[in-house]
């Protein structure tokens, strides 16, 4: 058996625990049958990592030394999104201009996002589970695995920041596609599918010993340790049959490009149904010196990353089934500091698009200063005098009513904590 020994140390060296999503009251499969796929909702969320100048994308300003790169008549349009002029400024990368030119009428954005503090771990864990002032909560990504597939053998993708599963979901890493290939080939030696360690019949028997083996162990008292090492070893065999159906998604030449490199991955485990979410990331925008230079150079990057997404998704066949959520822990300073850089600052925003997400569409604001303008949660209208300070919590329950789980017993496990009258309404759909 030492291919499926392989498999596990694949798993292990690539920080994936595929056997986690086998519970001890549920089988990962009947008889060792394979995993069905999962056909969608896919959910992918984008993370600019240590603080994006949202007034050099989607919340510009023009005013008050804000932005110095454009001034208030520089300021662009495309139907009702208003973003800041970048072709002439960005270092490589995809522009504001082009991006907002293709995905625009598809693309909602929130300004405005209050999100109470302004250090990296707590507002990372903020933005990521919608939950402050805990470690236990899961982010969005791992809830929505949970709770839509939890039997996956890579439900839960994550390429960094804050991943935390609330133990609801295993927490899967393949930093390279490299890796993806030698796990989905578990049998073949190095990931060559042309060089098995087992012949057709020997695998074939292998299957049998261990539905056999499985088959009476349901039936005896076992002590924890051993019905649990035993249960990975079964899952592994499962899980590592539907992870055959990786491999022929998987691109024969590598992306050179942070996200289009994880982005493949992740999309491949998709179209393979062998995955439900995705948590993507690329860092440095942490731009305390020489933020315009910075931000020029990673906003693009990002933005190239997310088109690239959309694309391959397209041409994968599973784009109308392609959530994707685009956000940072926090935003930059309206003033430059002597170093030519923007500091932390604890208002930003967020975008969206997919299935159910109504686009060409703006909700909330900031005011001239950059400090976010309370909402009225049910015209989700502007309202200065009584409205509410949209925070992170607001957005998970409207992720979570998008994703159809706001009832489900992991979400009950990990309330948001929003009543019904401060619910978001319409925030997706219009």
């Amino acid at each position: 058996m030492t291919g499926r020994r392989d498999f596990l140390s694949w798993c292990t060296l690539a920080g994936l625990q595929l056997a986690a999503p086998v519970r001890a009251d549920e089988p990962a499969a009947a008889d060792n049958a394979e995993l069905p796929p999962y056909a969608g909702p896919f959910y992918i969320v984008f993370n600019a990592s240590g603080g994006w100048d949202t007034t050099m994308l989607m919340d510009p300003k023009g005013v008050g030394g804000i932005n110095r790169l454009f001034a208030e008549g520089d300021i662009l349009t495309e139907g009702s999104h208003r973003f800041a002029p970048t072709d002439a400024h960005k270092d490589g990368g995809l522009s504001n201009e082009a991006f907002f030119a293709e995905f625009g009428r598809e693309l909602l954005v929130f300004n405005g996002l209050d999100y109470a503090v302004n250090n990296h771990s707590p507002c990372s864990r903020y933005m990521a589970t919608g939950k402050l002032d805990s470690l236990a909560w899961p982010t969005f990504a791992a809830l929505v695995a949970a709770c839509r597939g939890p039997a996956c053998p890579l439900s839960f993708l994550t390429f960094g920041n804050y991943s935390a599963t609330g133990n609801l979901v295993a927490m899967s890493r393949v930093p390279y596609l490299p890796s993806l290939r030698r796990i989905a080939v578990a049998d073949g030696i190095e990931g060559n599918a042309r060089s098995p360690y087992h012949d057709e019949f020997a695998l074939s028997r292998i299957e049998q010993t261990l539905a056999q083996r499985k088959q009476l162990r349901d039936g005896r008292t076992q002590l924890p340790r051993r019905a649990h090492a035993e249960n990975m070893l079964y899952a592994a065999q499962v899980n590592s049959k539907a992870l055959q159906r990786v491999t022929p998604h998987i691109p024969d030449e590598i992306p050179k490009a942070r996200l289009a490199q994880q982005a493949e991955i992740a999309l491949a485990s998709f179209k393979a149904g062998v995955c439900v979410s995705a948590n993507l990331s690329i860092g440095q925008f942490d731009s305390h010196a020489n933020n315009d230079r910075d931000q020029m150079k990673l906003i693009p990057e990002l933005l190239e990353g997310i088109a690239y997404v959309l694309h391959r998704a397209e041409e994968l066949q599973i784009r109308d089934q392609l959530v994707v959520v685009m956000q940072s822990e926090m935003g930059r300073t309206p003033d430059y500091n002597s170093g030519e850089g923007k500091d932390h600052w604890s208002i930003g925003s967020a975008m969206f698009l997919g299935p159910g997400i109504s686009g060409n569409r703006v909700i909330g604001s900031t005011d001239e200063r950059q400090f976010a303008v309370p909402l009225n949660p049910q015209t989700l209208e502007n309202q200065p005098e009584g409205g509410i300070r949209v925070r992170p919590e607001h957005v998970h329950q409207a992720l979570r009513e998008l994703a159809g789980i706001q009832d489900h017993e992991f979400s009950k496990q990990f309330p948001t904590g929003i009543g019904e009258g401060d619910r978001l309404q319409g925030f997706f759909t219009g």
